[in-house]
């Protein structure tokens, strides 16, 4: 037992791969695909996708929110552990990007599970929760613009029921978040989220060293329990 995290190298990577469940072959041609485009470092790990669809299985969720599908890598591994009559609420603001992921959620047979909005998310979240949809969801799962990461987070914590799990990636901001001389606006965004997520007393929290950080927060039953 150790008391700090393995550094994980491309062969500890690499291993890691080769002994976890292989990707479908829709999967891996979407990560390829994904990577010969400009924005490549946007899509999240096979690592993450895989704990996704084991979070999505062990929690028995059946009606999930996606701020931020880029090409739709993630949505997959949650949509595909839903169960039939499941449903996934995707957000974005690029018809680019969601077009690759619309050409593999249908390959991938998850097309059906996935209602896409394309507005700002914040729009949407508004919408769902005027819609007195507040307390229904089961999981969310935030990677969209960094500056707003407080504003998603509030209301996926409005959305989500008690017992809920939230997912926030890129909490590590690829090491950003140490160096005092990185002042974009992205950075200090993280760095406040962060910093006021660990004082949050409605969520249980666990930030996960995998792919550019992952933060898990599950919605307590009522604050102080």
């Amino acid at each position: 037992m150790s008391s700090h995290h393995i550094q994980i190298n491309e062969a500890l990577s690499d291993y890691i791969t080769s002994v976890t469940h292989p990707e479908p072959d829709y999967l891996v041609r979407l990560r390829e695909e994904t990577l010969r485009g400009p924005d490549a470092r946007m899509q999240i790990s096979p690592h993450q996708g895989a704990l996704f669809s084991v979070l999505t299985q062990m929690g028995q969720f059946k009606k999930t929110l996606e701020i931020g599908v880029f090409t739709g890598y993630s949505s997959i591994c949650v949509a595909r552990a839903l169960p039939e009559d499941g449903k996934l609420i995707a957000c974005d603001v690029s018809e680019e990007w969601t077009n690759i992921a619309r050409r593999y959620w249908k390959e991938a047979g998850v097309d059906h599970k996935i209602e896409l909005y394309l507005a700002p998310a914040m729009t949407t979240l508004k919408v769902l929760i005027a819609d007195g949809q507040a307390g229904t969801f089961d999981f969310a799962f935030i990677d969209a613009d960094k500056t707003n990461y407080s504003n998603y987070y509030e209301a996926a914590l409005t959305l989500i029921r008690a017992g809920g799990l939230i997912a926030v990636d890129n909490v590590l901001w690829h090491g950003r978040v140490l160096d005092q001389s990185v002042m974009d606006a992205d950075t200090v965004s993280i760095r406040a989220f962060n910093q006021n997520l660990a004082l949050d007393e409605r969520v249980w929290m666990s930030m996960v060293p995998i792919g550019d950080g992952l933060t898990l927060a599950v919605k307590k039953q009522a604050v102080g329990k």
